[in-house]
């Protein structure tokens, strides 16, 4: 009897659930989320590439590494990063806001232990050890773009809340803070997409001045208080050794001409640091040739383009301003790396976006998609008037 009275329940279950998830097909932008799996499945075979070389360096006399030992650790990585991006592409654009907002300001607050109980990896303090290894600037890229377009987003309320000054606020502790550790390259990412989404805001032409003038300072004052970042910006100016990381990755890069030796075809890889993450545009080149580098710039340049033409008709300000942010900040992370590996841009120390090996930062960047999924879902039966900065009043 319980059994039968247990079917029609479990039968309004099976259709609430197939209702749900063709709901969530319908509002999804589906061509941003197959690109974005496009890249997932390159990445894979590029780790797979590029693994061979870094197992080999890093092995030691105690532990010898297989070939594939972070191709393996890889994919169960991305498997985790995808059950985050379902999950959170799932979720309405009001949950995704809350749950931006709380994670955003809880890696600041994480951001804050890391000076005084984080582990030091390479001179840098950026980590913190609870059981896990957690980096906390990674994770705060999931709620950034969020947190500060529901700031701004408070002006559209109340006129009179100084939501520049919040901003500027915020963005000066969070870049005090990663300047700690020092990371600064997380801080030029980060001032990156605060800048675009300030100046989507409609603020005063005058406040972006000041806010270049701050910048340009930091910049100054990095070079002189801090020797990796001056050693860095030397070699890329007035240039280094021919051992150099950068100089190295620009050579892996150009030996495959445009075709590429072949898959694990690649001999310039295998003495090239960080293989399998900073540098995997490179073993890229090596072995698939500098027309592969070409289709994969090509499919990041199609995310952000999708991304702005989803925004087009969008009249939601925060809406407008997350989706900008996670936009900026992936475009941002994705162009630095390769310029990178180009020899165009000092080393920073980035990833490249759903491509390099990674453990938190994989799955971080995965979450990151699924939200900039989740606050652009719409309705594909209502028709939308355009979004106009104008509606919003002058942010000065």
């Amino acid at each position: 009897m319980a059994t039968l009275a247990q079917g029609p329940n479990a039968q309004r279950y099976n259709r609430n659930r197939r209702s749900q998830i063709a709901i969530w097909w319908q509002e999804i932008d589906r061509p941003t989320l197959v690109l974005v799996l496009i890249l997932m499945a390159i990445g894979a075979v590029a780790v797979a590439a590029g693994s061979p070389a870094s197992a080999k360096r890093l092995s030691t006399s105690v532990e010898k590494l297989r070939s594939l030992h972070f191709f393996y650790l890889h994919m169960r990585w991305q498997l985790l990063g995808l059950a985050a991006m379902f999950w959170a592409s799932s979720l309405t654009k009001e949950s995704a806001r809350r749950f931006g907002i709380l994670l955003g300001a809880a890696m600041l607050f994480a951001l804050v232990l890391v000076p005084i109980v984080g582990s030091e990896v390479n001179g840098a303090k950026r980590w913190l050890r609870f059981g896990i290894s957690l980096q906390p600037s990674e994770f705060l890229k999931c709620g950034w773009p969020i947190l500060l377009a529901w700031i701004v987003s408070w002006r559209a309320r109340d006129p009179q809340i100084p939501v520049v000054g919040i901003c500027f606020a915020v963005m000066g502790l969070l870049g005090a803070l990663l300047m700690l550790q020092p990371d600064f390259g997380s801080t030029m990412l980060f001032s990156g997409a605060f800048l675009v989404m300030i100046l989507l805001s409609g603020i005063d032409v005058k406040r972006i001045g000041m806010f270049a003038g701050a910048g340009i300072a930091g910049l100054v004052l990095m070079y002189f208080t801090y020797d990796n970042g001056r050693n860095r910006i030397d070699n890329f100016l007035f240039g280094g050794s021919a051992f150099d990381q950068v100089d190295l990755a620009q050579r892996t890069l150009l030996n495959g001409g445009w075709t590429g030796l072949g898959f694990w075809m690649g001999t310039r890889k295998m003495a090239l640091p960080e293989a399998h993450t900073d540098y995997i545009f490179s073993v890229i080149g090596e072995e698939f040739g500098l027309l592969a580098c070409m289709v994969i710039v090509i499919l990041y340049l199609a995310i952000l383009t999708r991304v702005i033409l989803r925004l087009v008709d969008e009249e939601d300000l925060f809406t407008v301003l997350a989706a900008s942010g996670f936009a900026a900040q992936f475009g941002g992370q994705a162009f630095i790396n390769i310029l990178v590996n180009l020899q165009l841009f000092p080393s920073k120390g980035m990833t490249l976006p759903l491509i390099s090996y990674g453990g938190s930062s994989t799955v971080a960047m995965c979450l990151s998609m699924g939200l900039l999924l989740a606050v652009t879902r719409r309705n594909p039966f209502i028709q939308r008037e355009k979004f106009s900065l104008r509606a919003i009043g002058d942010m000065s």
